[in-house]
C-alpha cells in the first residue's frame, strides 16, 4: 500500500507535464528556476563549508530554522496549492493508519518541494566534509529534518482541513495571507537594521533557534565540530522528539479527520435574528444600510479593506515614528481611502443588484443607504485615526486641522462616491472570490474613473485643504478651526449634493447599471 501511494505520487507528478502547452511550458519554466535555485544553494553549502565554523553554524541554523518555519506557514497561507494525497480524499479507503502515514511522507518527499529540501539538506553533509564525525552527525540530522518538514506540513494540512471546505475559512485565509505583505518591507528592514547595527545579532539568533524544534538539527553537527558532541546530541534529542510528537499528533489529527470529513458538518444557527435588519428603521433606506453594513462585516471583498486600515498606520508609525511625519496623517489618509470604497458598491452587487429594481427602490434610498452604511463605522474609525496619532506625536494643537481635513474628505468623498457608483461600473472580484484577485476585463476604464475620481475628490476638498496647510505653516490656530468648520460644513453639503445627484443618475441608469454588473463576470 506504501508503495501504491508514492507510485501514485509520481503518477501525478509526471501528468503535471501532459497538459496544454502553455501550462507545460508553465511546469517547465518553474522547474528550472527550482534548479537554478537548487544549484545556487548546493554550490553555496559546498563554498560555505571553508568558513569559519561560527559562521557556518549561523548560516545553517537560521537558514534551516527558516525552512522548517516555511513547511509549516505556507500549507495555511496556501491552502489549495498542492492537494494531492489530500486526507480528505482518503475518507471512502480503509487503508490502515501505519501504512497511510508512511505514503503520505514518503509522497510530501516526492513532490517537488520535498525533493528540493531533501537535495539541500543533504548537501550540507559537504559542508561539514572537514570534520568527519559533524558530517555523520549532519546526515542523520538532514534525514530527521526532511520528515520533519513533511510530517509538519502534514500536519498543518490535516488539523485544517476541517475548516478549509468553509467559505469563511478561505475569505478570511485569503486575506490574512495577503498582510504579510504590507509588512515585507518593515520586516526586512527591520532585520537588515539589526544585522548592521549588531554584529553579533546573527550569532544571538541563531543561539537562540538552536534549542528550537526549528534550528535544534541544524546546530547539532556544529556541535560536534566544535568539540562538544554530547551537546548535539541533545539537540538531536530535540529534533527527533519534536518529530515523534508531531507524527503522534498527526496521527490522532488524521484519525480524526477520516472520520470526521467537512462536509458531514452541519452549521447550526438561531432563528429570529435578523442582524442589522433588526437594528435599523422599517423604510428602504434602512434596509439597504442594513444590507450594506451586513456585506461590510461578512464579504472579504469589503472586510478586506476594513483589515488593511490597522497595517496601515503600522506601516505610517514604522515610516514616521512617534515624531509625527506620515503618521499624524493617519485620519485623512484613511478617510480618504474608505470614502472612495463605496465607489464600486453596485459592481460589487452584481446580479443581487436586480432585488433592487424588482422591489422599485428610489435612487435617493439607494444612495443614501449606502452611504449610511459607510458612516456607521467611517466616522468613529476616522475619530480615533486622527486623534491617537496627534496625542502619540504629541501635536494635540493640530487637531482642529486634522479633524477638519478627515472629515471633510469622509464627506466629500462619501458624497463624490455615490455618484460614480451610480454613474459606471467596471469589472471586479465576484461574490465568493479573493479580494485581492484580479478579474478578467480589467482596463483602462477602472483605472481611469479611479484616478479621475481621486483627482476631483481633492479638487472639492481643496478649501479644508488649503486651511489646513496655512494652519501648518503659519500656525496661527484660527485656520485650524477654520478647516474644522469648512470641512464640516462644506463636506456635509457635498455629501447632501451627491446623494442627490447620485440618486437622480441611478433612477436614470438602473436598468443599465443591472445589464452593465450582468455582463461583468
Amino acid at each position: 500500500m506504501v508503495a501504491d501511494l508514492l507510485r501514485l505520487k509520481l503518477l501525478l507528478l509526471r501528468n503535471s507535464f501532459r497538459r496544454s502547452t502553455a501550462q507545460l511550458v508553465g511546469v517547465i519554466l518553474g522547474g528550472l528556476y527550482g534548479l537554478g535555485i537548487l544549484g545556487f544553494i548546493v554550490v553555496g553549502l559546498v563554498v560555505l563549508g571553508s568558513a569559519d565554523l561560527e559562521l557556518i553554524r549561523t548560516i545553517l541554523v537560521i537558514g534551516g530554522s527558516a525552512t522548517v518555519l516555511g513547511w509549516i506557514i505556507i500549507p495555511i497561507a496556501a491552502t489549495g496549492i498542492d492537494m494531492t494525497l489530500d486526507p480528505a480524499r482518503f475518507v471512502t479507503f480503509a487503508i490502515p493508519m501505519r501504512q497511510l502515514l508512511a505514503g503520505l511522507v514518503l509522497g510530501g518527499v516526492a513532490g517537488i518541494p520535498g525533493i528540493i529540501t531533501l537535495v539541500a539538506s543533504l548537501a550540507q553533509v559537504l559542508t561539514w566534509i572537514r570534520y568527519p564525525a559533524a558530517a555523520a552527525m549532519a546526515l542523520v540530522c538532514a534525514m530527521i529534518a526532511v520528515l520533519l518538514c513533511v510530517v509538519a506540513s502534514r500536519l498543518v494540512t490535516t488539523a485544517v482541513s476541517s475548516m478549509t471546505g468553509s467559505r469563511r475559512f478561505k475569505d478570511v485565509n485569503g486575506i490574512v495571507a495577503f498582510i504579510p505583505l504590507l509588512f515585507l518591507g518593515p520586516i526586512i528592514g527591520g532585520v537588515t537594521a539589526g544585522f548592521q547595527n549588531s554584529p553579533g545579532f546573527a550569532a544571538k539568533l541563531a543561539d537562540v533557534l538552536a534549542w528550537t524544534p526549528l534550528g535544534a538539527l541544524w546546530a547539532a553537527p556544529a556541535d560536534v565540530a566544535a568539540g562538544a558532541p554530547g551537546l548535539g546530541v541533545v539537540r538531536l534529542l530535540i529534533g527527533a522528539g519534536t518529530l515523534a510528537l508531531f507524527v503522534l499528533l498527526w496521527r490522532r489529527s488524521l484519525s480524526h479527520a477520516l472520520v470526521t470529513p467537512p462536509y458531514n458538518a452541519v452549521a447550526k444557527r438561531a432563528g429570529g435574528n435578523l442582524g442589522f435588519l433588526g437594528r435599523f428603521p422599517a423604510t428602504p433606506a434602512g434596509a439597504i444600510a442594513a444590507r450594506a453594513l451586513t456585506y461590510w462585516f461578512r464579504d472579504p471583498r469589503y472586510f478586506a479593506s476594513l483589515v488593511v486600515i490597522p497595517f496601515i498606520a503600522v506601516l505610517l508609525f514604522f515610516s514616521g515614528g512617534t515624531t509625527g511625519g506620515a503618521f499624524a496623517f493617519l485620519g485623512p489618509i484613511t478617510a480618504f481611502l474608505m470614502a472612495w470604497s463605496i465607489s464600486a458598491d453596485i459592481s460589487y452587487d452584481n446580479t443581487a443588484f436586480s432585488l433592487h429594481l424588482s422591489t422599485g427602490v428610489r435612487g435617493r434610498d439607494d444612495r443614501l443607504g449606502r452611504a449610511v452604511a459607510l458612516l456607521v463605522f467611517a466616522v468613529p474609525i476616522t475619530l480615533v485615526f486622527t486623534v491617537v496619532p496627534l496625542v502619540i506625536a504629541g501635536r494635540i494643537g493640530d487637531l482642529p486641522a486634522m479633524l477638519g481635513l478627515s472629515l471633510g474628505l469622509l464627506l466629500t468623498g462619501a458624497g463624490l462616491s455615490s455618484i460614480v457608483s451610480a454613474r459606471y461600473t467596471y469589472n471586479v472580484p465576484l461574490p465568493g472570490e479573493s479580494a485581492f484577485k484580479t478579474p478578467p476585463g480589467t482596463n483602462f476604464m477602472m483605472f481611469a474613473v479611479q484616478f479621475i475620481g481621486w483627482f476631483v475628490m481633492l479638487v472639492l476638498a481643496l478649501p479644508e485643504i488649503v486651511l489646513a496647510i496655512v494652519y501648518l505653516v503659519s500656525g496661527d490656530a484660527l485656520f485650524g478651526w477654520l478647516a474644522l468648520a469648512v470641512g464640516v460644513v462644506l463636506g456635509g453639503v457635498l455629501l447632501v449634493v451627491g446623494l442627490r445627484v447620485g440618486g437622480r443618475w441611478y433612477d436614470r441608469r438602473a436598468p443599465e447599471l443591472l445589464l452593465a454588473v450582468s455582463a461583468n463576470r
